[in-house]
């Protein structure tokens, strides 16, 4: 699991809400320029947090439920849920020493 995993409204329960330990959702769409640009930062903290964070995207345009009950209203955000609960977030393109700082303060 070394690539973040595309998640839906479907299977959003049991891919996040039903998981130990610690997940993060990045809501995005195919349109937006700043997701595009944490893309990259993303599936190489998939990499460094193998086995410590799970990470998930979740296509905003195709999937407006889940965001809708996050309230996600800009893209990307970034939520961070630790045994399902809703525990943090990240809204817009971020230096990845930031999402670093949130991975690492999350996955202690």
């Amino acid at each position: 699991m070394t690539k973040p995993i595309a998640v839906t409204d479907a299977d959003f329960g049991a891919q996040v809400e039903q998981q130990a330990g610690v997940t993060v959702v990045d809501f995005w769409a195919t349109w937006c320029g700043p997701c595009r640009m944490i893309a990259p930062l993303l599936e190489q903290l998939a990499v460094e947090f193998d086995g410590r964070v799970k990470v998930t995207k979740l296509d905003v345009d195709s999937n407006q439920a889940t965001s809708m009950r996050f309230n996600v209203r800009s893209i990307p955000t970034l939520l961070f849920f630790k045994d399902g609960k809703l525990i943090d977030q990240v809204v817009g393109a971020v230096p990845k020493a930031a999402l670093v700082a949130k991975f690492e303060q999350h996955a202690a």
